[in-house]
């Protein structure tokens, strides 16, 4: 769902009341329809990206805990304009915790704290209510949810599970279907109150207890001791703009993938007849290289900026012909097919202010563990499978004039392997090729993951486009869909209603488009 307001810029109600603003208030992108409204109705009432982004993540933890549940984790890129500041918030779990069983240190609630204490403007205890009000009096299942159970009927398995979202006949609820989730409102009211007591308070030993009794695995000192990490981001510069990317193994793929296609304006110079086999050589090389710089789990081995650097794209770009596909097996670092969660939710933010967040949360798997934490309505995420990367699928990025510090781009990726090659795509199309948003996003998508060695591609795509990439030896595969990306552009840079900013969900996704 989407969501974007324009016009001229005033003053209405007081700050905190939905209306406060009149006119241009920013935009808003997420994977569920009504976590966008009440998104929507705090930059309306004045609150800043930051804000809508932490009451967006608490409406989605109701509306989509598939994805977004209290016991995930995840990752967000920040812009703020007044303090020329751009940085990463890391709240994974670290490399091991909990490996071969669920780790559930609900990481989200402390993360969305932090980045509200660091640039929020409207109470904390706002920002928490509307998901409150969802979980207690009920809310109708969204399209995104409803495809979600069908495919994940595990859920009905636990007892907890079946509680919540079992519907008269022992199926899945359907879309439309009212759900309350009275446990989960209770916990919602605890972290609306006094968030510090959720991790060291009373609560604290209740949820170890549940967590427990669910098959999870949790500490008191695990709960405690956990603190999310504001990190640099990956700085790839091109032209007079620098793009910014999430430090995940994702991130890094992207981050590369961005600096070989738009260092020496390579991709620009290409004909059209070339540039789907430019795109799929360096997203064979980006992935065959993020094998040599994160552990099995998503931690980095090494200082990753050097791998966007332009020597770091000359080692990448070795050997890469114009005329012919380097077999993925000759690469300086084989490919290695790994295992990549392609649950996950998204969404992206950016206020009148010049203020732009993008987030992205997992469970490692459709509604994670398939449990829920007695009494507390907490979906309990999955531990990474064996020889996977954890936080791997998890992709974010902005764009800037560093000098300036104004902005031009967002966005935020899911869909397992696919997250970075579609994130990269669309940015892509919007900054390079100039396409409007909606057209970049409607457009037909590639990938190539080193392994296997082929070119996968959407239904739909031009016999043009394939026959270019099978006269340069590409065996192409053809998929439904590649990845799920919100995204928000602003062609001129983010300075006035007159901007013509753009705001779209992906429509692979299974939500409502609105501008206003």
């Amino acid at each position: 769902a989407t969501g974007a307001l324009g016009g001229c810029s005033s003053e209405g109600p007081e700050l905190g009341t939905v209306g406060h603003v009149q006119g241009f208030l920013g935009g808003v992108a997420a994977d569920e329809p009504r976590a966008v409204l009440v998104a929507r109705d705090v930059l309306s009432a004045g609150g800043t990206a930051t804000d809508a982004a932490v009451a967006l993540y608490f409406a989605l933890s109701v509306t989509l805990p598939s994805a977004a549940s209290l016991g995930g984790g995840g990752t967000c890129v920040v812009f703020d304009q007044k303090s020329e500041r751009v940085e990463a918030l890391d709240f994974m779990a670290p490399a091991g915790a909990g490996a071969g069983r669920p780790g559930a240190v609900p990481r989200n609630p402390r993360a969305m704290f932090a980045l509200h204490a660091k640039y929020g403007r409207l109470r904390w205890a706002q920002l928490v209510a509307p998901a409150e009000n969802l979980a207690r009096f009920g809310s109708p299942v969204s399209r995104a949810l409803a495809r979600h159970l069908a495919a994940a009927g595990s859920l009905l398995a636990d007892r907890e599970g079946r509680r919540v979202f079992a519907g008269s006949d022992g199926g899945p609820v359907r879309e439309g279907d009212i759900i309350e989730q009275l446990d989960l409102a209770a916990v919602l009211s605890i972290l609306r109150r006094a968030p510090g007591q959720f991790y060291t308070g009373p609560f604290a030993r209740q949820l170890v207890k549940a967590v427990r009794q669910a098959g999870g695995s949790l500490t008191i000192e695990e709960l405690r001791s956990f603190a999310p990490q504001w990190k640099e981001t990956l700085a790839v510069e091109f032209g007079n703009l620098t793009a910014h990317f999430a430090p995940t193994p994702a991130g890094l793929t992207a981050a590369q993938m961005w600096a070989a296609l738009t260092q020496k304006r390579r991709y620009r110079r290409e004909d059209e007849d070339a540039r789907p086999h430019l795109f799929a050589e360096v997203a064979m090389r980006a992935f065959a290289d993020r094998g040599r710089w994160f552990g099995p789990l998503g931690g980095a081995l090494a200082p990753l900026g050097e791998r966007v650097s332009s020597r770091g794209v000359r080692e990448l770009m070795a050997g890469y012909r114009s005329d012919r596909h380097t077999p993925a097996r000759t690469l300086r670092a084989a490919p290695v097919q790994r295992p990549e969660n392609h649950a996950a939710a998204s969404f992206v933010v950016a206020d009148r202010d010049r203020q732009a967040v993008a987030c992205v949360f997992t469970l490692n798997n459709l509604f994670g563990a398939g449990r829920i934490a007695p009494g507390t309505g907490m979906v309990l995420p999955a531990a990474p499978p064996h020889g996977g990367l954890g936080a791997s699928a998890l992709a974010s990025m902005l764009v800037i004039n560093q000098n300036l510090y104004q902005l031009f781009f967002v966005a935020a990726a899911s869909g397992g392997a696919a997250a970075p090659t579609a994130m990269v795509h669309v940015a892509l199309r919007v900054l390079v090729e100039k396409l409007t948003l909606e057209a970049a996003m409607s457009s037909r998508r590639l990938h190539h993951g080193g392994a296997p060695d082929q070119v996968f591609h959407e239904r739909g795509e031009s016999p043009e486009k394939l026959a270019a990439l099978a006269r340069r030896g590409h065996r192409t595969v053809e998929t439904p869909a590649l990845g799920q990306v919100n995204a928000f552009s602003c062609p001129r840079g983010l300075e006035s209603a007159e901007s013509l900013c753009q705001v779209k969900a992906d429509p692979r996704g299974f939500g409502l488009d609105q501008q206003e």
